[in-house]
């Protein structure tokens, strides 16, 4: 697994394609927990977060997700870890 703290605030999150996920707004409980302004539409007023283990690098400014986009979005979770989809 990464080191959760190489992992910045309002870093880039991108799917092993290069979709852009999100925008980091913390790590918290083994999630990076995402920024609401990258939330889709109906989802605008709380944060969703992607699992540690799906990170497969971090460099300067960007984490790179493991999975590919439609993958990564799957796998997107609400606070309570509940899926969003």
């Amino acid at each position: 697994m990464i080191d959760a703290t190489q992992i910045r605030e309002h870093a880039e999150v991108i799917s092993a394609d290069g979709l852009h996920v999100g925008t980091v707004d913390r790590v918290e409980g083994g999630r990076i927990k995402l920024t609401k302004k990258d939330s889709g539409a109906g989802h605008q007023d709380h944060h969703h977060f992607i699992p540690l283990d799906l990170v497969e690098s971090v460099d300067d400014n960007r984490v790179r997700l493991s999975a590919k986009g439609d993958e990564a979005f799957a796998d997107e979770q609400e606070p309570d870890g509940s899926a969003i989809h």
